[in-house]
């Protein structure tokens, strides 16, 4: 496994693989890795691809009174992970890399972070969307894997990536799970034990909804009363949302569900935010 720390490193890296007849499979992650990344990674590999994996505590994804100092970070961890999962090359740049003095660029995407995390974290998806698009531009993968936990941020991508012409196919993983429920999470090693069992109302909630809509509910409000109930539950520090949305759009949606929804929850226990979701698909 190759161990690349800077931007002419990696392109070097790509064009021997292109050279081999390589196709690209990019996995960009903020490291601290967990059995979810490592999901991707092997769905990059089942697909055959020379499989990257980027890890970049990212700045400007995270607001003033985020966790950017005390995000969790274990290189050695994420390397013998990564190692391990079977990815080809690791990408471990300075932000000095990322971000040359007086960079200037932004990539921006409306309308679809206008609702769910979007009001919460000014800023974090414009800092997704530009750190991920010099990604792609310095790695020029055929594939790159996003995790569906994050729903709107697999959105976001998804957008940019056709509308600024990367000729990359996105591919959205599923959700990796605990054995309990729990969406896995970089951030769920902040939960104390008892914050912890309380998160779980979460996924509770969520598949109660998938229960119910599976049984024929199609009420927005009945869903979002039974979601509300559960997450009560679990005395969460404070719900930013719990929305059902349009999976395509992510509007919400008023009255009945009538095509694909998106069943979406950020909620705080202590000083930990999580997210969570399910899509429901009439």
């Amino acid at each position: 496994m190759k161990i690349l720390r800077t931007p002419r490193e990696l392109r070097e890296a790509v064009r021997e693989a292109r050279l081999r007849g390589e196709s690209i499979g990019l996995v960009p992650t903020m490291g601290a890795l967990h059995a979810g990344h490592v999901s991707l990674v092997q769905a990059a590999k089942r697909d055959r691809c020379w499989c990257i994996v980027t890890i970049f505590v990212n700045p400007t994804q995270f607001g003033p009174n985020e966790d950017f100092s005390r995000y969790p970070r274990d290189e050695a961890g994420d390397l013998a992970r990564c190692d391990a999962a079977g990815a080809d090359a690791v990408f471990l740049p300075e932000v000095a890399d990322m971000y040359p003095p007086g960079s200037a660029t932004v990539v921006s995407v409306r309308g679809l972070t206008d609702h769910l995390c979007g009001p919460a974290r000014p800023g974090h998806f414009d800092g997704v969307a530009t750190i991920v698009s010099k990604l792609f531009s310095l790695a020029q993968p055929d594939r790159a894997y996003f995790g569906e936990k994050d729903a709107q941020q697999l959105a976001v991508i998804r957008r940019f990536a056709r509308d600024l012409d990367f000729p990359i196919e996105i591919v959205g993983c599923p959700t990796v799970r605990e054995a309990d429920g729990l969406a896995m999470s970089s951030r769920n090693r902040y939960l104390t034990p008892e914050a912890r069992q309380r998160a779980l109302t979460l996924s509770r909630a969520l598949h109660a909804a998938e229960a119910r809509f599976a049984a024929g509910e199609r009420e927005v409000a009945t869903l979002a009363a039974e979601i509300a109930r559960i997450l009560a539950e679990g005395r969460p520090t404070k719900i930013d949302y719990a929305s059902i949305v349009d999976a395509e759009t992510l509007q919400p949606v008023a009255g009945r569900i009538e095509r694909r929804a998106l069943v979406a929850v950020a909620v705080w226990f202590e000083r930990t935010r999580l997210i969570d979701n399910v899509t429901l698909v009439p």
